[in-house]
């Protein structure tokens, strides 16, 4: 827990032949303010409540606090998270030192392909995947909680 420092990445080319695994998430926010959410997700069959903080650098840190809760937990508290819920496989890929967290989205954002790496600092060099297309980090668009307000179907069109 602390700062979360990580790079966002439009996904072109296949990623899947790479992983090592991958898992479902579904993810609902009880707040979604900007510079602040709680969110709850459950991934495969276990539940997880994280709080944000502000993000900084442009984007590409912030404060992070995530605790794990039970299946229940999750799914009690995702009937009273805000309309709009993000559904997704999250693919793990390694590359050289890092691992990169590969979201395939589904429902109203079906089509979008994101990638993440988590970094010890903002300055840290990491090996750039072949999949890797264009850096969207700091883009609010692409931020999860914005993503259930405002889908990619939506504005798919303006990349």
């Amino acid at each position: 827990m602390g700062i979360e420092i990580e790079r966002k990445f439009l996904v072109e080319g296949d990623y899947k032949s790479c992983a090592t695994s991958h898992s479902r998430i579904i993810q609902g926010y009880i707040s979604s303010q900007r510079g602040r959410t709680v969110r709850v997700r459950i991934r495969d069959r276990q539940g997880y409540l994280t709080i944000k903080g502000p993000s900084t650098a442009g984007g590409l840190s912030r404060y992070e606090f995530e605790k794990e809760i039970t299946l229940d937990e999750a799914l009690s508290l995702l009937r009273i998270c805000e309309p709009g819920i993000i559904d997704k496989v999250r693919w793990l890929v390694p590359v050289g030192k890092h691992t990169f967290e590969v979201d395939e989205f589904f429902g109203e954002n079906e089509g979008l392909v994101m990638a993440e790496v988590e970094l010890s600092d903002e300055n840290e060099a990491y090996e750039r995947p072949e999949f890797l297309g264009r850096e969207v980090t700091g883009d609010r668009r692409f931020y999860n909680s914005c993503l259930r307000v405002h889908p990619f179907k939506e504005w798919r069109e303006e990349l």
